[in-house]
């Protein structure tokens, strides 16, 4: 199949008014978190991530990052050993605007979408800045081909150390050692993965012991940036309607996922908001009753 002809997507810029942070500046960066059905997602932005993501790059450690939609919170909710790995995850950013919205509605001000599609770009950048290697595990090898050549055009001294396309089977145990060698040999200090949800979240938690490096699962990333996949407007993006989008151009990859999941989420999270609001107004009940003066009869 033959790349689309598309513009290289806009690149979020690092908030200007988050100055360069020395180390211990970096060392307090915090960031608000709430639970989505149980689920937590950081209410990080592209300069906290950002920046987080190349300071541990730098120090070679080893950690995973997560790219969070509503399909992740559903897949957590089902599953308790996924929801085990998000829990775990070292950073979960809000990618989808439904969990925008509820951070907001969880009492988070101003949340802001933090998106692997424009993400990845970020770090690209930051990490040709800074000299830090990269690495990019997932997808087509045509698009594999695509997309770094796009990267390294726009960001000239970015350093692409690793690359690999995995076959769509499970790897035999000798494929997945080597696999672990190569990427130890590489010095690859960022891998982006994107093996499409739950399965990169379940390779990279894995991994964590094996691979010294910061770990991206950045979903359908690589196609969209390669060109291969249309992303929907901005516009769209910002109404929530992606998923529509989506659905309309691959709806039999996706149905499941939209009409079946996303109705789920509405219920659950309209559930767990009405429980909060019961929680709130018992407690506040009981304050006010602790406060009342105690009368002997």
């Amino acid at each position: 199949m033959r790349p689309l002809r598309s513009d290289p997507p806009r690149i979020p810029t690092l908030d200007a008014q988050v100055p360069d942070a020395d180390e211990s500046t970096l060392s307090q960066t915090w960031v608000p978190t709430r639970r989505i059905l149980g689920m937590r997602v950081d209410a990080t932005s592209y300069a906290h991530a950002g920046r987080q993501i190349l300071r541990w790059a730098s120090r070679a450690e080893a950690r995973y990052v997560c790219v969070a939609t509503v399909n992740n919170v559903i897949e957590a909710y089902d599953d308790p050993q996924y929801g085990a790995i998000m829990k775990d995850a070292d950073l979960v950013t809000p990618d989808g605007m439904p969990l925008v919205w509820g951070l907001r509605l969880l009492g988070v001000s101003a949340p802001m979408r933090v998106y692997g599609p424009d993400l990845t770009p970020i770090v690209c950048r930051l990490a040709a800045e800074q000299g830090i290697p990269v690495g990019f595990y997932g997808g087509e090898p045509g698009v594999l081909d695509e997309l770094t050549a796009r990267l390294t055009q726009r960001f000239p001294g970015l350093r692409v150390a690793y690359r690999a396309s995995p076959p769509f089977r499970p790897l035999t145990p000798d494929e997945e050692q080597r696999t672990v060698e190569d990427l130890d040999r590489s010095g690859v200090r960022i891998l982006f993965v994107g093996l499409g949800t739950p399965k990169q979240e379940r390779w990279m938690a894995a991994r964590k012991s094996q691979v010294n490096a910061v770990m991206l699962g950045v979903g359908a990333a690589f196609d969209f940036l390669a060109g291969r996949k249309r992303q929907a407007p901005r516009l769209v993006q910002r109404l929530g309607l992606e998923w529509l989008y989506r659905l309309a151009h691959e709806p039999r990859r996706l149905w499941r996922r939209y009409l079946h999941r996303n109705p789920r989420f509405v219920v659950l999270f309209a559930a767990q908001l009405a429980a909060e609001r019961r929680h709130r107004q018992t407690r506040h009940a009981g304050w006010r009753d602790s406060k009342k003066p105690w009368t002997s009869r």
